[in-house]
């Protein structure tokens, strides 16, 4: 089985080729594709390519699906006795990406 371990905004992702990732979102257009050059662990079968920092030359191609919002997660803060209460919410934006290749 192949997949690669890969780094979009500071977080990691697993990504199989036919699989979608959803990471923060990406200034780009839906149906647009892109190639994610972050490439941290690349792995085809027994073979296991291990980058320091990063797999020199390798690529995941991918292709944006959707940009849509998270869950809403509520945040409330309070003070017993001081009369001091603030609720805030707050809904992360994600882009869902579909893996077409890796490329070594």
């Amino acid at each position: 089985m192949q997949y690669a371990i890969v780094e979009s905004g500071g977080k990691q992702y697993k990504a199989v080729p036919g699989s979608t990732i959803e990471v923060d979102r990406l200034p780009h257009a839906e149906g647009e594709q892109l190639e994610l050059e972050q490439v941290l662990l690349l792995a085809d079968g027994d073979q296991v390519r291990v980058g320091t920092p990063t797999v020199p030359g390798a690529k995941v191609k991918a292709t944006v699906e959707k940009h849509f919002k998270g869950r809403k997660v509520l945040v409330f803060k309070y003070i017993p006795r001081e009369r001091y209460r603030r609720k805030r919410g707050h809904r992360q934006q994600y882009t869902r990406l579909r893996i077409d290749a890796i490329e070594a």
